[in-house]
């Protein structure tokens, strides 16, 4: 699992590379992490985050065209690689096997 260890954020923006697909970039990737998770993220915190996963060899990324909208600046749009796959599933196939293992009566909730 050290190899592919994901923390909560780096899992959150991975799976939300994910959903968008093909349309994957930072401010897209920020407005659909705000929207599920209803909290506020920084476009730094989301770029760092997209750094971190690239270097990790979860994510691979292509520049878009230039248009004139963006000032002729270019995307950089992100994709999930075979390696984030293989890292996502891990992630779920951990909460899921944690998910069982809980007694019924520890998620009665007490106290």
């Amino acid at each position: 699992m050290k190899g592919t260890y994901l923390g909560e954020f780096e899992e959150i923006v991975l799976l939300t590379v994910g959903v968008l697909y093909d349309e994957a970039y930072g401010p897209s990737i920020k407005k659909e992490v705000e929207e599920r998770t209803g909290r506020k993220v920084n476009l730094s915190a989301i770029h760092a985050t997209l750094n971190r996963l690239d270097e990790k060899g979860f994510l691979s990324s292509r520049l878009g065209e230039a248009t004139a909208k963006r000032g002729g600046k270019r995307k950089k749009y992100f994709a999930v690689t075979k390696l984030g796959v293989k890292a996502l599933e891990e992630a779920k196939n951990l909460r899921e096997s944690l998910w069982v293992s809980i007694p019924k009566i520890a998620l009665q909730g007490g106290e």
